[in-house]
């Protein structure tokens, strides 16, 4: 009996510390799992869940629409525009500047993005043109409008101040300007917020405390009390709520103040328009002219008949429009009020030397960019800012530049003095010399007789059409060594008033334009490393032997249009050099009667032009081969305006070409 009772005594022991143990266990469990679910909610996991959300929860159809991240480096801006399948615009590869592109008559940089129009992004990408409109992203309220300055529509019953729209949102609807993406701003705000620490505990409590399968006591003790604590818990979530509220519209209130004390919007980022009425603008906010226009940064006061220049203080501004209105002077004081001034266009007023103070720009200190075109300008303004990458002054009356003129300018990129009344007279010979960073610059529509002397070294372009310039002397380009284009059409210069070492010895000049001069041949001494030669509209009759042979890699383009070329003007050694390598050739506009030799040896040949001549017969083997089998990497041939007779034409001329429809032969001449 005593071993009974001592047996059962000992099952009861056992049964108690495995009971406890198991109990622990679970215990142990719960609080394991009760870390794990606090690690997760802390700040770095909430802001993953808080992306996960924008993820999900953000996208619209317009995230389906190509953009483009100007943010990004030249090489990702370049991989961003690549996916655009946008139109082509019209333009020009210039050849000799390596897959640069001509638009508008200006030459683009490979890769170079620019805007030529408000809501467009134009990109040039190895020659090729690409641009891409602004997508706008659609909207569900009735009535919409586009505001002044802007691309896309906004809902009517939302106020909107430009410069200061979505401030009040204190970041929270921040978008950087590599997305497209747009969200229904008030309702996506509040998805987006972090759950409050209440929430979490909610959360915590609920899973930490979930009934297990096995069952416990204690498990369904703090289930029963749920109901209490959820109670508690929904009446403190509401006070937070109203505490969130009551902060976020006091942020509202102190953002327009942030900006009065200097605290700018980013010029990279963009924010969505808030539903609610934003306050008016602050009294700090510049006050118009009339019919002036505010767009973020910029005040445009374009053809709105200003006499005088506006007396705005704004600091935050950063480019002024003020073209084509009646101003006439700039006085000293003119831009106190604008320090951060980084553009200004001045163009196509009635601006007099005389007129302008002699510190007038001189409190500019960040300004780049300065646009004085068709004023009535006798001299370059003094004390330009020596931050200064671009300066045009382009249709004035300049009538002196002296060795002061363009001194402290030293990161001037692009100088533009076209139709002005200078020439090697009144321009000083060290003119030019302080300007160690241009790359480009035009003096068209002047009056010089020579190349003007002491160009910078680092120029790469250079303009000099519409002069009267009649000779190329040796030490022209003597220190010139980086220089890529040279423009001298509509001049007067002859091939005998060429000297042969002018520049035959350049290493890096692949593009010339002589068109429109007093050229009877082409001209011998061309730079070795010319790839773009363009001798349109001279008096040309003939093309020397070999003049093309010692040029490396070869010359690629040749445009001999509106010449007076005949077929003893030019011989199979004419082309000599350039068989492997031309890839464009113009003999339109002139005076053949047959297809000149050596055109079927041109292996790179891709378009040729010789129409409106007096040709008449086209022989079986003068465009094709007979022996050889292979395409013709010929893709562009026109005939056309000739005095050829179509129907007469040998089935095998046109063998080698890869498609008829390359071929233009109509219309032709009749006798």
């Amino acid at each position: 009996m005593k071993f009974a009772v001592l047996f059962s005594f000992f099952l009861l022991v056992t049964f108690h510390a495995d009971f406890g143990q198991n109990k622990e266990t679970r215990k142990q469990g719960r609080k394991m799992n009760y870390r794990r679910l606090r690690k997760s909610s802390s700040p770095n996991h909430r802001s993953n869940r808080q992306l996960g959300v924008q993820q999900t929860d953000t996208v619209t159809p317009a995230t389906r629409f190509p953009t483009a991240n100007f943010g990004y480096t030249m090489d990702e801006n370049f991989e961003s525009f690549s996916s655009i399948t946008g139109e082509e615009a019209s333009y020009n590869v210039l050849p000799g500047k390596k897959g640069h592109c001509l638009f508008k008559g200006m030459i683009m940089y490979n890769k170079a993005v620019w805007s030529p129009e408000p809501c467009t992004i134009c990109l040039c990408s190895n020659g090729r043109l690409l641009c891409d409109e602004t997508m706008c992203h659609p909207l569900t309220c009735p009535k919409t409008f586009i505001p002044e300055g802007e691309c896309c529509p906004v809902c009517s019953d939302t106020v909107s101040y430009s410069l200061f729209s979505g401030i009040a949102l204190n970041d929270r609807t921040e978008f950087s300007g590599d997305s497209s993406e747009q969200s229904e701003p008030t309702a996506l705000l509040h998805k987006q917020l972090p759950p409050t620490q209440v929430e979490t505990d909610q959360v915590l409590r609920k899973e930490a405390f979930q009934p297990e399968e096995e069952g416990d006591e204690k498990i369904k003790e703090d289930e029963a009390m749920q109901p209490q604590v959820r109670g508690k818990l929904h009446t403190e979530e509401e006070s937070r709520e109203e505490e969130q509220k009551q902060r976020s519209q006091e942020e509202e209130g102190q953002a327009y103040q942030h900006l009065n004390q200097g605290n700018t919007v980013r010029g990279d980022v963009f924010r969505t328009p808030s539903q609610f009425p934003i306050p008016a603008p602050p009294r700090g906010t510049p006050p118009l002219p009339s019919r002036c226009s505010l767009s973020y940064k910029t005040i445009s006061c374009i053809n709105v008949e200003l006499t005088q220049i506006p007396p705005i203080t704004a600091p935050e501004i950063t480019r002024l429009e003020l073209a084509g209105n009646s101003i006439t002077s700039i006085p000293d004081e003119a831009f106190n009020g604008l320090p951060n001034l980084e553009r200004l266009d001045l163009s196509k007023n009635n601006i007099t030397s005389a007129g302008i103070g002699p510190k007038a720009f001189k409190l500019l200190k960040k300004l780049v960019h300065l646009n004085i075109d068709e004023n009535n300008l006798i001299q370059i303004p003094s004390e330009l800012p020596s931050t200064l990458e671009e300066l045009k002054i382009n249709e004035n009356n300049l009538q002196a530049i002296d060795e002061e003129s363009l001194s402290g300018l030293n990161q001037l990129f692009t100088l533009e003095l076209e139709g002005n009344s200078l020439s090697e007279s009144n321009v000083n010979p060290l003119a030019f010399q302080p300007l160690k960073s241009l790359h480009y610059l035009r003096l068209g529509k002047n009056k010089f007789r020579i190349i003007p002397q002491n160009l910078p070294a680092s120029i790469e372009e250079l303009y000099l059409e519409n002069n009267q310039i009649e000779e190329i002397t040796e030490i022209c380009f003597n220190h010139t060594r980086m220089i890529n284009v040279i423009v001298l059409r509509y001049n007067k210069i002859e091939e005998n008033r060429i000297a042969p070492l002018a520049w035959i010895n350049q290493e890096n000049l692949e593009s010339i334009d002589l068109s429109y001069n007093k050229l009877y041949h082409v001209p011998s001494y061309l730079p070795k490393s010319l790839l773009h030669l363009v001798l349109i509209g001279n008096q040309i009759e003939r093309i020397p032997g070999y003049v093309f042979a010692h040029m490396e890699p070869g010359l690629e383009y040749l445009y001999l249009s509106f010449n007076k070329l005949v077929d003893n003007g030019v011989d199979r050694v004419s082309f000599y050099g350039a068989y492997h390598s031309l890839r464009e050739l113009f003999l339109d506009h002139n005076d053949f009667k047959s297809i000149p030799p050596g055109i079927q040896e041109m292996k790179a040949l891709h378009y040729l032009r010789l129409n409106n001549n007096k040709i008449r017969n086209i022989l079986p083997e003068e465009i094709c081969k007979a022996e050889e089998d292979g395409d013709s990497t010929l893709e562009h041939l026109h005939l056309e305006n000739n005095y050829i007779k179509t129907r007469e034409i040998s089935p095998y001329t046109f063998s080698c070409i890869r498609s008829y429809s390359s071929i233009v032969l109509k219309p032709q001449n009749i006798k």
